[in-house]
């Protein structure tokens, strides 16, 4: 039952993620300007007319928006599911005395990410509130594979694979940083501030501004000091990811081939190098076609399966069998 627990909530974290950056895409993120309701109501939304008058009158300048509001209050469900499952693990786990702090853990986590929740419609989606809730949901995600992972009979790997362990560590670290100007790159709408590939503007290294682009304590589409942000700041944000996604498909290809020539890891190879080369054509295509809904919110889910797959590899190269 445990386990069956354990893989229920990582498919769930998978489905609340893509589910977030649906709703952000959509433009969503503010469909209800109150939280944890919306317009007041704890079930459902605004939608007889009458309903929608209070509202109105309740938050003046926020018109109804209903189908916005649904989106975002499904989000709001299923997290809310996802936050009882694993309420529900760590009562299991403290109770087996099974891995009682990580799952512990995931729990403070995910009332972390309520609050960056809340914070990010009080805020009215500030970059730095909304980007650490995707980092906070990508972390959820992570720690509940690994956790999964360590219930589960699982074969010791042969000693071959210790070398790699090292260079899976640096990979997962460079695919989270990538995860990070990412979600910057969302949280400040920079995605198609580049219409060309591969160059932007017409230039390898265009005009930018990385003063403004990374500075973190500002409101949505300003400067710290309150002016509008410049298109030169954007463009850093989106060269940046860009240069990121360079490194990370160059390093973590090798290291996918370097698997796949080795012994046991060689399907885990070819599926990493697949996932690779999967979301390098997403954030292309997402650039080309202007960001069609699907391609972005796939781009989003391919980041995720990067993510659980190299801490597979992780933790599968951490249980290497000694040396006789």
């Amino acid at each position: 039952m445990f386990r069956t627990l354990l893989t229920s909530a990582v498919c769930l974290t998978f489905l609340v993620v893509v589910v977030g950056a649906y709703v952000r895409l959509q433009e969503a993120g503010l469909g209800c300007p109150d939280w944890p309701g919306c317009y007041g109501h704890m079930i459902g939304v605004p939608d007889e007319a009458h309903e929608i008058d209070k509202a109105t009158q309740a938050f003046p300048g926020r018109p109804v928006e209903s189908h916005k509001a649904w989106k975002e209050m499904f989000h709001r469900y299923i997290a809310g599911a996802l936050g009882l499952l694993l309420l529900a693990i760590m009562i299991e786990a403290w109770r087996r005395r099974r891995s009682r702090l990580l799952a512990t853990a995931v729990v403070v986590l995910v009332g972390l990410q309520a609050t960056l929740g809340m914070l990010t419609v009080t805020l009215l989606l500030k970059p730095v509130i909304v980007t650490l809730h995707l980092l906070g949901g990508m972390a959820t995600l992570a720690l509940l594979t690994w956790l999964m992972l360590r219930e589960t009979a699982w074969p010791a790997s042969d000693p071959d694979t210790r070398r790699l362990r090292p260079f899976a560590a640096v990979g997962l670290l460079l695919i989270v940083c990538q995860i990070a100007l990412g979600g910057w790159v969302s949280t400040n709408y920079a995605a198609l501030v580049c219409l060309d590939f591969p160059t932007c503007h017409g230039a390898w290294r265009p005009a930018m501004d990385f003063m403004h682009g990374f500075q973190f304590a500002r409101e949505l589409g300003m400067t710290a000091a309150g002016a509008p942000l410049g298109i030169d700041a954007l463009t850093a944000i989106q060269w940046s990811h860009r240069l990121g996604a360079l490194i990370v498909f160059t390093y973590v290809g090798i290291f996918a081939v370097a698997l796949s020539r080795t012994r046991g890891c060689r399907r885990v190879g070819a599926l990493l190098a697949a996932l690779l080369v999967m979301q390098i054509l997403l954030g292309i295509a997402n650039v080309m076609l202007t960001l069609p809904l699907p391609v972005a919110v796939a781009h989003n889910a391919g980041a995720a399966a990067l993510l659980v797959s190299m801490v597979v590899i992780n933790f599968a190269l951490s249980r290497s069998r000694s040396p006789h």
